[in-house]
């Protein structure tokens, strides 16, 4: 099993912050660092010293480390448009020297739209309609020859005589995730552009039931679903005794009830076991959701206490 750490910094944090998180990450022996791409806090609370944009955060990780995997959960297709995505993607993965993944969704948190004038298609089936075409898009100018051209005629996008340049410094392009809790669309559009799919906060028995349904979207296309990497992302809160785990709680502004109902939460023991039961589910990658920047402790204990304890089939040693 793979852990991966993963961070909100629209909560509230600096690059500064992000960076001590991102070394601390690779210090610890993990997988990669991963950020969500929006612009909002969510929830009461300051939010201060504001947004950080995602890419232009991982263009400065991308000189700033040099084993880990770095990527978002999830970018908004909304935010960007698909050319332009797929030239920053792949320019932030020369600059890493191939070490970048592309999580790309709908897009859904309509009062972040608002409050930054981005555009917000009001319909579901819209905004999904747009990612398939995006998909389509990225994955095709990076597919294109240099020596050939790309054009693309979409509801939504339009591309004509697109050199398809810069190419990623990955071969033969950066691993794409598509996430979702849905078992209709995003099993379907998994299926036809990821490498990965991704079941976010959500129980093992929720993924279990996905992971089917993107088995069958396979089916119905002829892809080995063998192909597609299985992941869940799950809010962590461990420590060494009830006391830490309260303190952490805490500190996020959460119940430790809620916690363990919603999250990976508990002793080592305890969560090395809430993290195992997504491997019978074909989970081989865990993002760990670590909500307090600062508290670089809690990284250090997992990596210490918590994944020693995941064999190397993720069940408990």
């Amino acid at each position: 099993m793979k852990l991966r750490i993963f961070t909100e910094p629209q909560q509230g944090a600096s690059y500064e912050q992000l960076l001590a998180v991102a070394r601390c990450t690779e210090e610890c022996g993990f997988d990669a660092f991963f950020r969500s791409d929006h612009y909002l806090r969510m929830g009461e609370g300051d939010a201060r010293p504001g947004p950080t944009d995602a890419w232009i955060t991982l263009a400065g990780l991308a000189r700033d480390t040099n084993r880990i995997r770095l990527g978002t959960l999830l970018s908004a297709a909304t935010f960007r448009l698909p050319a332009q995505l797929a030239v920053i993607v792949a320019q932030v993965d020369a600059m890493s020297g191939g070490r970048v993944e592309l999580g790309l969704g709908a897009g859904w948190f309509e009062e972040e739209h608002r409050a930054f004038g981005i555009p917000f298609p009001p319909s579901v089936g819209e905004r999904f309609e747009r990612l398939e075409e995006q998909l389509e898009i990225i994955s095709g100018m990076w597919a294109t020859a240099e020596e050939d051209r790309y054009s693309f005629a979409g509801e939504y996008y339009q591309l004509g005589d697109n050199a398809g340049l810069p190419k990623p410094a990955q071969v033969p392009r950066p691993p794409i995730i598509v996430g979702g809790k849905g078992t209709r669309r995003t099993p379907a559009i998994a299926a036809r552009f990821a490498d990965e799919c991704n079941v976010p906060f959500a129980s093992a028995e929720h993924c279990g039931k996905l992971f089917a349904a993107l088995d069958t979207a396979c089916a119905r296309i002829g892809r080995d679903p063998s192909t597609i990497r299985r992941s869940a992302a799950v809010v962590v809160c461990a420590g060494r005794n009830d006391d830490e785990i309260n303190a952490r709680a805490a500190a996020i502004g959460r119940e430790v009830d809620e916690l363990r109902l919603n999250g990976a939460t508990g002793t080592a023991a305890e969560v090395a076991q809430q993290l195992s039961s997504y491997v019978a589910t074909g989970a081989t990658t865990i993002y760990l959701q670590i909500l307090d920047l600062g508290d670089l402790d809690h990284l250090r204990f997992i990596a210490e206490q918590v994944a020693p304890l995941l064999g190397d089939s993720g069940e408990p040693a």
